[in-house]
């Protein structure tokens, strides 16, 4: 067994997974958490509770063979159910794939962390601390200064790893330490706030069960994701200022009157949305862009501490388990050099997390914007018709960020292409049309 120790700082989603893809590899491994231990139900309420699990964060899963006791936790998702403006309008079916077995898996944020958290503790070479806070790292000696409940704790290791988020403390001390450190941090004008729809009166859910439902309203939307329980999970995504934003709606009245016009079909469904509304708080939403992911042989960066992306691609932990799997691909590549470890996970992986932002923030425009466009749903059709019509040849985007394992950067330069190639044919089929109606009438 290898005598390498690993201080990992977050046990998150991703920082569980990395514990047990390190100590499956025998690796020593201390994990720390700020937060009291998830499996107690310190699960912080109003804050992105949902989750969309889809191919490559079930490949991560699978390597560790705990893919099927994740899923069991599951609902999957078929499609879009987009609920247009106006009251009695009917709501649209919108499948993500020509393939109707093709799906992203609604789960909720406790029972996965529950699950790698203790997929982790199987290796008696892991152990887990909660309730401890980072607070300062010491990049050159990889030791890392904590606070615990009433002492202070210092963790000493060969490596430290931050996969503690977007707002990372191990980040923060690169972000101090060295010189070099690229940062950039950009919000959206958007932020968003968590509601529900609970069970119907026999735990049924109220509305289509396997599916993404979108509310979309040009300049801002509302999404719903089932749960296990009969209930959905809604998120509001809303400008914080203007005429009509988080900034001008405060007051039950104005809160009720929003809804009744914006989601006249929702509020019947929504017995606690103003008391959800007044209680959960408002949310921002982050791309955060930095290199490098590493120092020397002594720390990196996992997960949305180095990346983190707004989540209207359902991708942000997608791809921080995808990191795991790269990181452990390159421990394994170089097991005597781990500097050059962290510097090819840090070349491979960093052109698909900017690719990833700019996919995600793109994907924002189109839910909130032209989901409930008829242009937008022929389009839709005609890239499942060219799917179905060249399987393997086409893909569109959204399958190959979704439900392939295509690096993110090369998903988006395929579709390019792609697109280039439909628009150009159907021009110059256009074109041959006109001259053939021309040439006929000419005769």
């Amino acid at each position: 067994m290898s005598t390498t120790r690993f201080v990992l700082i977050g046990s998150g989603l991703a920082g569980g997974l990395l514990a047990a893809y390190l100590g499956r590899r025998g690796y020593d491994v201390d994990l720390y958490e700020r937060r009291a231990d998830p499996r107690e139900g310190n699960i912080v309420g109003g804050r992105s509770i949902n989750l969309a699990l889809s191919t490559r964060g079930i490949h991560a899963l699978e390597q560790l063979g705990i893919a099927d006791e994740v899923l069991r936790h599951a609902i999957s998702m078929r499609g879009r159910m987009i609920h247009p403006a106006g009251a009695g309008a009917k709501t649209i079916f919108a499948p993500y794939d020509v393939d109707p077995n093709k799906h992203i898996n609604s789960i909720g944020r406790a029972a996965l962390n529950t699950t790698v958290i203790e997929a982790a503790q199987r290796y008696p070479n892991v152990r887990v601390h909660f309730n401890h806070r980072c607070t300062d790292v010491d990049l050159t000696e990889a030791v890392c200064h904590l606070d615990a409940e009433q002492s202070q704790v210092t963790a000493r290791g060969d490596a430290v790893i931050g996969v503690d988020g977007a707002f990372s403390a191990v980040r923060s001390s690169m972000q101090r330490r060295l010189a070099d450190f690229k940062y950039d941090e950009s919000y959206l004008a958007h932020g968003y706030k968590e509601l529900t729809i609970p069970p119907g009166p026999n735990g049924e859910w109220q509305m289509e069960k396997e599916a993404l439902h979108i509310w979309p309203r040009k300049s801002f939307m509302m999404i719903a994701l089932p749960n296990p329980d009969g209930s959905f999970t809604c998120t509001l995504f809303w400008e914080f200022e203007g005429p009509r934003s988080f900034a001008t709606t405060k007051t039950d009245d104005q809160v009720r009157r929003f809804f009744d016009e914006e989601f006249p079909d929702a509020v019947p469904l929504m017995p606690t949305l103003l008391e959800d509304f007044r209680q959960n708080p408002t949310g921002s939403l982050v791309t955060i862009r930095c290199a490098p992911w590493f120092y020397k042989d002594k720390v990196a960066l996992v997960g949305d501490a180095a990346h983190a992306v707004v989540p209207f691609y359902g991708q942000g932990m997608n791809a921080a388990f995808e990191d795991c799997v790269v990181l452990d691909e390159c421990l394994k590549e170089f097991p005597d050099n781990r500097e050059r470890a962290f510097a090819e996970y840090f070349q491979r992986r960093k052109v698909n997390a900017d690719a990833l932002a700019n996919l995600a923030i793109q994907n924002f425009i189109e839910m909130r914007d032209k989901t409930a466009s008829r242009m937008f749903r022929v389009k839709k059709k005609l890239d499942h018709f060219l799917e179905g019509l060249l399987p393997g040849v086409y893909l569109p985007l959204y399958a190959m960020v979704t439900f392939t394992r295509i690096p993110y950067a090369q998903a988006a330069r395929r579709a390019r292409i792609q697109d280039w190639v439909v628009s150009t044919s159907l021009a110059a089929i256009s074109a041959i049309l006109i001259l053939l109606t021309v040439w006929f009438v000419a005769r």
